[in-house]
């Protein structure tokens, strides 16, 4: 995947694969980690958070977007893309789960995007960058 804006977060929890990849797959649990109001709006095609599963974010007084799973591989691996409403373009997320030698879990979490006007999408990634890495440790598995 290919998209000119990077957002690269490495994060350590101290629980398992399992648990952190039950709790990052569950849409309603985002909400401290972006910073946003996210609802469910479609379970997935075959088990409620994976492919085809959708989520709304809203952040701020911005307007909501859908972000939706394509990829769902248990304990390991989550990607998704916003699928209506952001005037980010391209973008796309991968959430790569692996485990530490003391049972912990290592994520590391890419976006990729772009948008129209010209040095918008290196602002929106430094906001997104600090979000993150501010929210993913309230994410306590």
């Amino acid at each position: 995947m290919s998209s000119p804006q990077r957002v690269h977060v490495t994060h350590t929890f101290t629980s398992d694969p399992a648990t952190v990849f039950e709790k990052l797959s569950e849409h309603e649990n985002l909400g401290p980690v972006f910073g946003a109001k996210i609802t469910r709006v479609k379970d997935g095609d075959t088990s409620r958070n994976g492919v085809g599963s959708t989520r709304s974010l809203k952040i701020g007084p911005l307007p909501a977007f859908h972000e939706t799973t394509t990829v769902w591989e248990p304990h390991t691996l989550i990607e998704y893309t916003i699928s209506k409403g952001s005037p980010l373009k391209g973008h796309w997320g991968r959430q790569i789960l692996t485990p530490t030698t003391d049972g912990g879990t290592q994520l590391d979490y890419t976006i990729g995007f772009d948008m129209a006007v010209p040095g918008a999408a290196v602002a929106v990634g430094k906001v997104l960058q600090a979000a993150i890495s501010k929210g993913l440790p309230k994410l306590t598995p």
